[in-house]
């Protein structure tokens, strides 16, 4: 057993269920984007929140453990995505990247936005050309410090 066969699982029995990650985070009581990472892998649940997952997606007491340990995170299977809505996450950072970094530093000075103290809210934009993602993404900043 292994935890990417515990996402496995997980996943197909999300699909079989026809369970939505905004219901299984209602349950687990953490936002649907924590709850998705985490049920993904990305993220370490605590006991009760292995335990309710666990009921959701039939786990047994081993594989529940899995999700209790701190897992390696940013486990993308290839350097460069090749999926293509992960990939434009990708391209957003090769085009936007200096930008970012030039208006963060210009706002809060030379330091970096956590990816640990961090939150994100994804949602739909309804809009009569098309319907858009919205993604607000939140962290705090840490600034480098001399010593």
């Amino acid at each position: 057993m292994s935890r990417l066969e515990v996402t496995e699982k997980i996943v197909a029995a999300k699909v079989a269920k026809g369970l939505k990650w905004a219901d299984v985070a209602a349950r687990v009581g953490m936002s649907k984007e924590w709850t998705t990472a985490a049920c993904l892998g990305q993220m370490t649940m605590t006991a009760e929140q292995a335990r309710v997952v666990g009921e959701l997606f039939d786990l047994s007491e081993e594989e529940c453990k899995w999700l209790q340990v701190v897992p390696y995170k940013g486990s993308l299977p290839t350097a460069i995505p090749t999926d293509p809505l992960i990939y434009r996450f990708y391209e957003l950072v090769n085009v936007y990247g200096t930008t970012f970094k030039e208006l963060i530093h210009e706002e809060f000075g030379d330091g970096i936005m956590s990816a640990i103290d961090f939150k994100m809210d994804l949602a739909r934009e309804e809009d009569p050309k098309g319907d858009r993602v919205r993604i607000v993404m939140s962290g705090k900043f840490l600034p480098y410090k001399t010593y």
